[in-house]
């Protein structure tokens, strides 16, 4: 009887095995699994790390819900979610949708305003009143309703980008893409290459592209002075979603692994134009 269960603990031990090796081979992670947030770590500004004030990150329907209903008002409490692992080379895509209205005391840049950052410092290294990473902003915007308002654009705390050979210190760029108004749902992408190329995407357009993500530049306030190394070259961070006082949720949060193919050029471009060509 021990000798037939050994033999089915081992058969499925292959099996689970088989499993995981064909998931790394396949080479696409979930960060978000749907059920918890067990592989993140929560900084809201004014509170300590894994303080999930208000209850703010939270898995609701099945999404990762940012939400304030326990907020009575805004006061600059800006949050981010990190996934605790970090990344170098990568192709992470997202769907997220704004819903609801803003919380009460939000500022009027931030309605329907939310983030990806990617290359940033960990949590851990925050201070407790730092209100965003250093790190390289994915700025997710909802339309208004009325007018043009690009998402995927670029947003910099505490670095700066090169585009067309010169270096940019501007705060915010705007991207190419659509605006999307209403509650829909809207599939972003983000092609990262250590610290040389990044692609936002937007529903398949390349919307916006740039290089030499670096620290640099200000719009963060409570950091560590130790981390502003100005110049510094951003190969890897952490990627992180932010809480911006508009209620958002992200149905999909996932990652394809490109560091195996960093130092064969030829085999990163066949890989990248095979997940291109994915549905």
């Amino acid at each position: 009887m021990r000798n037939i269960k050994l033999m089915m603990t081992l058969g499925l031990a292959l099996v689970c095995g088989a499993c995981s090796a064909q998931k790394a081979k396949n080479g696409w992670f979930s960060l978000f699994n749907g059920k918890d947030l067990k592989d993140w770590d929560i900084k809201i500004t004014g509170h300590q790390l894994n303080d999930n004030n208000g209850n703010t990150f939270r898995v609701q329907n099945g999404n990762l819900a940012v939400s304030y209903e326990n907020y009575d008002e805004f006061k600059e409490q800006y949050g981010h979610i990190f996934h605790k692992r970090k990344f170098s080379a990568y192709l992470l895509v997202m769907e997220y949708r704004f819903v609801g209205e803003q919380v009460k005391g939000g500022p009027g840049w931030a309605t329907r305003n939310s983030g990806a950052m990617i290359h940033s410092q960990a949590a851990k290294t925050m201070g407790v009143n730092q209100d965003f990473p250093i790190s390289i902003e994915v700025q997710l915007l909802g339309g208004l309703g009325k007018g043009n308002r690009t998402t995927a654009n670029l947003c910099t705390p505490g670095t700066n980008v090169v585009m067309n050979n010169k270096l940019i210190t501007a705060h915010c760029i705007n991207s190419t893409s659509k605006t999307y108004n209403g509650d829909q749902w809207v599939h972003a992408e983000v092609l990262v290459l250590g610290d040389s190329i990044v692609k936002h995407i937007v529903e398949k357009d390349t919307v916006l592209v740039y290089e030499k993500p670096q620290i640099g530049g200000g719009n963060v306030s409570g950091s560590d002075p130790a981390l502003m190394q100005n110049g510094k070259l951003l190969s890897e961070g952490y990627i992180a979603l932010q809480s911006e006082s508009h209620p958002v949720e992200y149905r999909k949060v996932e990652l394809f692994d490109l560091a195996p193919y960093m130092k064969d050029k030829k085999k990163l471009a066949q890989k990248i134009k095979e997940l291109q060509r994915r549905k």
